[in-house]
């Protein structure tokens, strides 16, 4: 997945398209928009959002203080845009590890798991853009969506993958299997979150490969069919 950036962002849309094409003229405009939002996401990571000012973010791009105004609009809609690209970085690494699990349910909540612990998504600079737009959402209603543990589109990819392997076990009726399965991606995000917690704590001693672990023991105690305590268990067809 390509990253995008359009010029007449709309954050009422709640996408962000990113890609430098086209002429010269249009390849400078998108390039001065993801310097923006790259020098927006730095300071946010550094100084939190209320921190973050016009005069920070122009300084650390090198670019004139109008070229906010021009291409986003104002700051509250440059955050928002820069919400949204660090919301499709995480999901750019996840799709790269989905790659070749085959449509294997347990193997795509494996790969949910490892990439969220991956030193490319879950490190300082990510976890405090998390945890600063995190604290804002409140007051900022338009960027919630991007520090939400229950994110529709990551909660829908691991509850199909749970209700797929739930209703393999004949001794559950299907009310059951629906509650497991609910119950299930619940408790992972719940652990993932948790983690992350865990890792802007104690940064230093944050062990990636424990907290695997600890989350893969819950989901072999669920579905011990499917996973142990080192990740998914392939099928016999797989």
């Amino acid at each position: 997945m390509g990253l995008l950036i359009q010029s007449n962002f709309d954050p009422k849309e709640q996408q962000i398209n990113i890609s430098i094409t086209g002429n010269k003229r249009q390849r400078l405009k998108q390039q001065n928009q993801l310097t923006l939002i790259k020098a927006a996401l730095d300071c946010i990571a550094e100084l939190g959002v209320r921190q973050t000012s016009v005069s920070e973010i122009i300084q650390r791009a090198g670019l004139s203080r109008g070229m906010i105004h021009l291409h986003f609009g104002g700051k509250d809609q440059l955050l928002i845009a820069a919400g949204h690209y660090a919301s499709k970085l995480y999901y750019d690494h996840l799709e790269t590890q989905l790659l070749g699990v085959n449509d294997c349910p347990q193997k795509i909540i494996e790969a949910v798991v490892r990439s969220d612990l991956s030193p490319a998504v879950l490190n300082q600079h990510n976890v405090n853009i998390w945890y600063a737009f995190r604290g804002e959402a409140r007051h900022f209603k338009d960027i919630v969506s991007f520090s939400d543990t229950r994110d529709p589109r990551l909660r829908k990819l691991v509850s199909n993958a749970y209700q797929r392997l739930a209703i393999q076990n004949e001794a559950l009726q299907p009310e059951q299997a629906r509650a497991l399965a609910k119950e299930a991606t619940y408790g992972t995000l719940c652990l993932m979150e948790g983690m992350w917690t865990d890792y802007l704590l104690h940064t230093d001693s944050f062990d990636r490969h424990k907290a695997l672990r600890i989350i893969m023991r819950f989901q072999a105690a669920l579905f011990p069919a499917y996973f142990n305590l080192d990740g998914a268990i392939p099928t016999k067809d797989e």
